[in-house]
C-alpha cells in the first residue's frame, strides 16, 4: 500500500451503477503483542464504464467527493479476475 491517496484492493461488488466496492487489506505487526494483524476496509470507487468485475485487483485513487460515500476513482486494473 502506497498512501491514503492511492491504494490497491479487490473488487467485491459491482452491483451499483458506475460504482464498485473495493476491499483494501493492510497488514502490520501489533505494537505490543507482535502478532501480524490483517485489517480490511471497504471503499466505494467510481467506475465510469462499468468495466470492472468481482475479483479484479484494482488501484484506487482519491478524488473530489462524487457522492455521499464515494471519494475514490478506479485508476487502473492490476490483475483480471480468474474465471
Amino acid at each position: 500500500m502506497k498512501s491514503k491517496t492511492s491504494m490497491q484492493g479487490r473488487v467485491v461488488s459491482n452491483k451499483a451503477d458506475k460504482t464498485v466496492t473495493v476491499n483494501v487489506e493492510r497488514r502490520f505487526k501489533h505494537p505490543l503483542y507482535g502478532k501480524v494483524v490483517t485489517v480490511s476496509k471497504r471503499y466505494l470507487a467510481h467506475d465510469e464504464e462499468n468495466s470492472y468485475q468481482v475479483g479484479d485487483l484494482v488501484e484506487i485513487a482519491a478524488s473530489r467527493p462524487i457522492s455521499r460515500r464515494k471519494r475514490f476513482v478506479v485508476s487502473r486494473l492490476i490483475e483480471k479476475a480468474r474465471a
